[in-house]
């Protein structure tokens, strides 16, 4: 009797343990998706002339992605896609879609960042390369 309330009991916070790992992955993945989307919502301000252009700005949108978008793929784990997420099936059935989507995206802010924090016609340029990124990602892989 006193072995199968113990493994009931372990049961329990097993099931409880992986409840709580998946909320928080899930809140890790929101929070890290808002800022990048705050930033992303700055620079295109800054392209349609709404905000104006400042190296501070600039480099606080880039250092955001870069911070951000490292281990981003750690924050989508296999059993993540329930619950309150945007994320579609497709980053679990297509993964090495969407790991490479996320490669592609730091790429494009590893080659654009420098460019992007000189001056205004620098960023507008990098920012729409980096920005065609997070398009092409979130028309596969982002419900709308």
């Amino acid at each position: 009797m006193r072995l199968s309330v113990t493994a009931a009991v372990v049961a329990g916070l097993v099931a409880a343990t992986a409840a709580y790992a998946q909320t928080n992955v899930l809140q890790q993945r929101r929070a890290a998706m808002k800022e990048i989307g705050e930033q992303t919502d700055i620079g295109a301000s800054i392209l349609k002339g709404k905000v104006p252009f400042s190296t501070e700005k600039a480099t606080l949108i880039f250092q955001t992605y870069k911070d951000k978008m490292v281990g981003l793929e750690k924050l989508f784990p296999p059993g993540s896609d329930t619950g309150e997420t945007k994320a579609t099936a497709a980053v679990w059935t297509d993964r090495a879609g969407f790991d490479a989507a996320i490669v592609k995206f730091n790429q494009a802010v590893a080659d654009n960042a420098a460019k992007g924090v000189v001056d205004e016609a620098g960023f507008k340029v990098a920012f729409a390369a980096v920005a065609e990124n997070c398009r092409a990602c979130h028309q596969t892989f982002k419900s709308r």
